[in-house]
């Protein structure tokens, strides 16, 4: 059966306060994705295309997975992460949301900036909504109309809403999804008659043993 893998980046600098600080691969992320690719040589599985984002942490990951044992790394912008940074600060400065210090304080924190997101409440931001969902359909469309397993290397948010998409997710479900999504987690669409459906959900086989389980991180 045809299907479309994804996979979050490792972790990246979690100390970072802004999009450039964050894209960095953690030490601890360069060695999650290298147990992420152990995983799936040991399994057998084999893809035909192979596809990251531009950004560091994305092409990091794929590089440390050695993704290109299956074929040439395609990187593609479509695949890119939403700027949380950003937004969470421009939503702090026109609209006098805190930035939370916790992880917890994002539970609230991140359906207020979504949803303002996707009303277009927020002045100027670095991509509207309509433009982020777009580009990431295209992608989509385009991967599950193409022969061969896919391997896509990407981040959280991108995987988020290709799932609010696939699952029909309100605000709210899509925001908790985006924060649940684990580091060099699996992900897998199934596609059934040319619609991507979803299979496996936040996969971390490569982690599950007692000896890793420190490894487990969202951020």
């Amino acid at each position: 059966m045809p299907h479309i893998t994804l996979v979050r980046h490792g972790q990246a600098n979690s100390m970072a306060k802004d999009e450039t600080g964050y894209d960095k691969l953690s030490d601890l992320g360069h060695q999650q994705a290298r147990w992420l690719g152990e995983h799936i040589d040991a399994t057998g599985e084999r893809f035909a295309r192979v596809y990251s984002g531009t950004l560091r942490r994305q092409v990091e990951t794929a590089q440390s997975m050695g993704a290109e044992r299956h074929a040439p790394l395609v990187q593609d912008a479509r695949l890119n992460e939403l700027s949380y940074f950003a937004m969470a600060q421009m939503m702090q400065d026109q609209h006098g949301l805190p930035i939370p210090e916790t992880r917890e304080g994002y539970v609230e924190h991140l359906p207020q900036v979504f949803g303002a997101w996707e009303r277009n409440e927020i002045a100027d931001p670095p991509e509207s909504y309509a433009d982020f969902t777009a580009r990431i359909d295209a992608m989509l469309d385009e991967i599950t109309a193409s022969n061969g397993r896919a391997l896509l290397v990407t981040s959280g948010g991108v995987i988020a809403t290709i799932l609010r998409r696939v699952l029909n997710l309100d605000l709210i479900a899509w925001s908790h999804v985006a924060l649940s999504i684990m580091n060099s987690s699996v992900h897998r669409l199934h596609v059934l008659h040319g619609y991507p459906t979803l299979a496996h959900f936040n996969a971390i086989p490569h982690l599950e043993h007692r000896d890793r389980q420190f490894a487990q991180t969202h951020l």
